[in-house]
């Protein structure tokens, strides 16, 4: 989702940029709209040592936090390559020749001054499909940091092109607030009842007893899982980039109404483009990705979380950052006397 559209944690500390000022970042670092066929991306693997290193200093972040930097605890990568590609300004994409700053935001690429080897890869336990909203601008969406940072993992759509599902809603989740959404550390319970569901319904097929054939198919399964300490297997995640105002076309697609749903109620966004009058739990795109992924590990896994995922938000990390200085320095150039 997005606009809040995906890109950090928690809610800023300070005031939020100008409308106008953001508007200016964005343009000029990842341009205007220019519609162009994707290519996949190629992004290279990187030593897990930098979640070693994060281990002693990383500090469990929660939504109560709202006073303190929402990145200061990331254990993020060498963002020293962004830097200079700051500093040299914008460059060629080696795929379709456009001219921007950072990456493709549609060939999904690093561009020509920021070597694919300095770029992290992260590697993700699911696997994640981003459902795009044809009228948002690429320039200005964060699903295409996921796309870049974890490609083995990650594929986006543009609606009305949407993945087939039918059959999978007992492994497939959707990731959208709304009054049948439940929270992550349930997922595991209702996608059992699916499980059953299905089971009782081929009980029934065969004209089985559906108590024999839940147990056969469903419950043994179930078992099996517990003993290893984990539930029904899930598979996938779906999100949805798009404005709020613009997503209830997508939720009603037919091929989506039959997911579970899942809202990250807890979490809490620092996007600078939140939208007025949506509540701070309402995420960006990348956002809702860390987080869903964050709390799986915790909640689901039952694994103590590392900063694995992190580096999912080593663009929006950086970008953050860069408005909020300028923000900084729009409110120094104002306070400076007039002669």
């Amino acid at each position: 989702m997005k606009r809040n559209r995906q890109g950090l944690s928690g809610p800023l500390a300070s005031p939020l940029p100008s409308v106008p000022m953001i508007h200016a970042l964005e343009t000029e670092y990842f341009g205007s709209k220019k519609k162009m066929a994707l290519s996949p991306s190629v992004v290279p693997q990187e030593s897990e040592e930098n979640n070693a290193n994060c281990v002693e200093t990383k500090q469990s972040q929660t939504a109560s936090t709202a006073s303190e930097d929402p990145l200061q605890h990331l254990c993020l990568a060498s963002q020293e390559v962004l830097h200079k590609a700051q500093q040299s300004g914008r460059s060629r994409c080696l795929q379709c020749g456009g001219s921007r700053m950072f990456y493709c935001y549609t060939c999904y690429v690093p561009v020509e001054n920021v070597p694919t080897e300095q770029i992290p890869f992260v590697q993700l336990p699911l696997k994640i499909d981003i459902i795009k909203h044809p009228n948002e601008t690429d320039g200005k969406s964060t699903a295409v940091h996921a796309k870049l940072l974890a490609p083995d993992s990650v594929n986006i759509y543009t609606y009305p092109c949407i993945p087939e599902y039918e059959g999978q809603d007992h492994e497939v989740v959707l990731v959208f607030p709304g009054p049948q959404s439940i929270s992550i550390k349930d997922v595991s319970f209702h996608l059992q009842k699916r499980i059953e569901s299905k089971s009782g319904d081929k009980a029934d097929d065969l004209d089985m007893p559906p108590r024999k054939l839940v147990r056969t198919e469903a419950q043994e399964g179930w078992h099996l899982n517990e003993s290893m300490g984990k539930g029904p297997e899930l598979k996938r995640v779906v999100f949805i980039d798009s404005t709020w105002s613009q997503t209830n076309q997508i939720t009603s697609d037919e091929r989506l109404r039959e997911l579970l749903q899942v809202e990250l109620k807890t979490r809490k966004t620092c996007f600078w483009r939140h939208q007025k009058g949506k509540p701070d739990t309402f995420l960006s795109t990348i956002e809702a990705i860390y987080y869903f992924l964050v709390d799986y590990h915790r909640a689901v896994q039952k694994e103590e979380y590392r900063g694995q995922y992190d580096n999912l938000l080593f663009f929006y990390s950086f970008m953050y950052r860069l408005i909020k200085e300028a923000r900084r320095s729009g409110e120094k150039a104002k306070q400076k006397p007039i002669h």
